[in-house]
């Protein structure tokens, strides 16, 4: 039996990150320069049923029997053999990388079951759709974010930029006017079950205030989404994503070292900048021209950034 790889991209949530939750719309788009990896390969010596998992990012070397139940990874492997009605694997070993930060907003955790369903699926000679990946992903992502949007899974699984709007089809677009975007890594944890938590909290104690929030970041959605598939310039998405981050600190899921970077991408000559995902740590994000992006960069290292990647948005 050959050895089966599979990989996903990380992702970044370009407008609606939190508001999403709550119906409104969010867009977001992979991000192909990381990845995660998963190689599984038979054990031609081992005993039938037994699965080795190795994850080296997290410190993980155990046998699939061995690792419990509500642990993501184990639930993404078991996950897929439930859906595809196997109960006994042949003997074999999961190799899991990732080049994808770990917690900063670049969706790791669903790159990483949606490469591991994948590979998993095809090893088992049933390789599943995008639609089944992204379905099977969701249920993993409940236990990593505890009441998860779905984008994380979506973008990843059919590697398109999206826009989404939570219990609605996905809608895939096509982004006409490419531009560049700088990502920088705050190097702090984003604790998104936790935001997500808090924020729900603040929500249920005066919703009237945190629906106006969330409505004003539906409409900065909806507006970036024109500019987008239009011919219209795409510095125009700069003072939406100022806008957006507005927002987001009103909400109260930024953090100084967001507001940071951003204040410094702008001051190096960004046209906007926010933050991107969970909050509170993790990433931001700046829309630059592609001859000022790594002037851009250079301010973000310059104010704390601990990772930076320019990406194009629309390449190809």
């Amino acid at each position: 039996m050959p050895a089966i790889t599979a990989t996903a991209p990380g992702k970044i949530i370009l407008f609606g990150e939190h508001a999403v939750v709550y119906g409104r719309p969010a867009i977001a788009i992979p991000v192909t320069q990381v990845s995660a990896r998963a190689l599984l390969q038979a054990d031609p010596r081992g005993q039938s049923g037994c699965m080795r998992v190795q994850a080296s990012d997290v410190q993980l070397d155990a046998w699939l029997a061995d690792i419990p139940q509500e642990d993501p990874l184990a639930a993404a492997i078991r996950g897929t053999l439930k859906y595809l009605g196997v109960d006994r694997l042949p003997a074999c070993t999961l190799r899991i990388t990732s080049t994808i930060p770990l917690a900063a907003g670049l969706g790791s955790g669903a790159a990483v079951s949606i490469a591991v369903i994948r590979a998993v699926s095809a090893f088992l000679g049933h390789p599943l759709s995008d639609e089944q990946v992204c379905t099977l992903a969701y249920a993993v992502e409940k236990i990593y974010h505890g009441t998860p949007s779905g984008i994380d899974n979506t973008v990843i699984a059919y590697a398109q930029p999206i826009y989404f709007v939570r219990g609605q089809p996905i809608e895939r677009f096509v982004i006409r006017r490419p531009f560049t975007l700088v990502i920088g890594d705050t190097g702090l944890p984003s604790p998104t079950v936790v935001a997500v938590g808090d924020l729900r909290r603040a929500w249920q104690a005066d919703p009237a205030a945190y629906e106006r929030l969330f409505d004003e970041a539906g409409r900065i959605a909806r507006a970036a989404r024109q500019v987008m598939e239009s011919d219209a310039s795409p510095d125009l998405l700069g003072p939406l994503m100022d806008e957006n981050q507005a927002v987001l600190s009103e909400l109260g899921v930024s953090s100084p070292e967001l507001e940071r970077l951003t204040q410094a991408a702008r001051a190096a000559g960004a046209l906007g900048a926010k933050l991107s995902g969970g909050g509170r740590g993790g990433n931001m994000i700046a829309l630059a021209a592609q001859e000022t992006a790594s002037q851009v960069a250079s301010a973000l290292f310059d104010a704390g950034a601990v990772r930076v990647i320019i990406t194009q948005a629309g390449d190809g």
